[in-house]
């Protein structure tokens, strides 16, 4: 089984965009976000990307406290993390 990647910096993130598209195949419309240990803001590129090819039906969770107020501080908390109900 296919695992989010746990690092994701702007040297990591092409990489850890293949892995995740990977994760995301085997895992369906729920991604575990909870092996991402080491990020920055290539993080939140990832994700969005995901998010652009997957449209609104991607939830993730496990979401790590810190990557909440990264995307809080960027603009993209309600893109990302907004609950679809």
């Amino acid at each position: 089984m296919a695992e989010f990647p746990a690092q994701i910096t702007l040297q990591t993130a092409p990489q850890a965009l293949v892995e995740a598209r990977i994760a995301r195949t085997e895992q369906g419309s729920l991604l575990d976000l909870s092996p991402l240990v080491r990020f920055d803001s290539a993080a939140l590129g990832v994700l969005l990307a995901l998010r652009r090819e997957a449209g609104s039906g991607l939830r993730f969770s496990g979401v790590p406290a810190n990557l909440r107020t990264l995307a809080s501080l960027y603009g993209v908390d309600a893109l990302l993390f907004a609950d679809p109900s």
